[in-house]
This record gives C-alpha cells, sequence and structure tokens, in this order.
C-alpha cells in the first residue's frame, strides 16, 4: 500500500476551495436575508397605504363651522320648533342643549319667546369656499 502524501500546494488548493464554498454560503445567506427584509418592507409599506386610502375614503371629512342666523319669531314658533330646523345632531346631544345654547346666545331667562321677536340662532355648515 502507498500512502499518498499531500503537498503543500494540494494543502493550500484545499483550503482555498473551502475557504470560496464558505464565502459563497455566506453571500447567498446575506442575499437571502437581503431579499427577505425587501419584501417586507414592500408588504408593510403596501399595507400601510392601503390602510391610510381606506380610512381616506370610508371618512370623508367634511369640515363643518358654526354660523349664526338672525330670525324673525312667527306666531306658532317655539324653541322646540327651532330647535327642529337648525339644530344639528352632530354638534349636540340633545334639543335641550341646542336650546340652552340659543337661550344663552340671546340672554333669555326662560323658554318663553313671542312673535315678532328676533333671535340669533346657531348652525353648523360646510365651510363657503368660492373657486
Amino acid at each position: 500500500m502507498a500512502q499518498q502524501y499531500r503537498t503543500a500546494q494540494d494543502i493550500r488548493s484545499e483550503r482555498r476551495i473551502r475557504n470560496n464554498r464558505i464565502r459563497r454560503i455566506r453571500e447567498i445567506r446575506k442575499n437571502f436575508l437581503l431579499l427577505i427584509m425587501t419584501l417586507c418592507l414592500v408588504i408593510t409599506t403596501s399595507i400601510a397605504f392601503s390602510s391610510f386610502r381606506s380610512d381616506a375614503k370610508s371618512n370623508p371629512a367634511k369640515e363643518t363651522y358654526r354660523y349664526y342666523k338672525s330670525i324673525t319669531v312667527s306666531q306658532h314658533d317655539t324653541l322646540w320648533s327651532i330647535a327642529d330646523t337648525y339644530m344639528d345632531e352632530m354638534h349636540y346631544d340633545s334639543k335641550q342643549d341646542y336650546i340652552n345654547d340659543v337661550m344663552h346666545i340671546n340672554n333669555l331667562k326662560n323658554d318663553a319667546i313671542y312673535a315678532d321677536a328676533h333671535l340669533i340662532v346657531p348652525y353648523y355648515a360646510e365651510a363657503v369656499t368660492t373657486p
């Protein structure tokens, strides 16, 4: 049986082959992780963008402002009928809240109003914009 002796050149060649294989494996792992991170970033960004767009579509933010109007009380008007006409349920919890607001604005001590009296009533509407 003849033993084979490895020369220094063979040993260097084997090390170089092993080191190249290790370097390729590391490079493949690095590229795979980079691909996974990129996919995660793309997915996260697209989910965030689509949820932002869906919120924008489902909640059209109509900005309303409070305005005041001077009205003349007619013969059969009451503060309740005025509340039916001008109250906005989005800004007042109840008709009584609206009536209390009207009484406060007009310095009324009670809810009695008379024909031909002038009242200032609040109402809410979208902002009027001119092009």
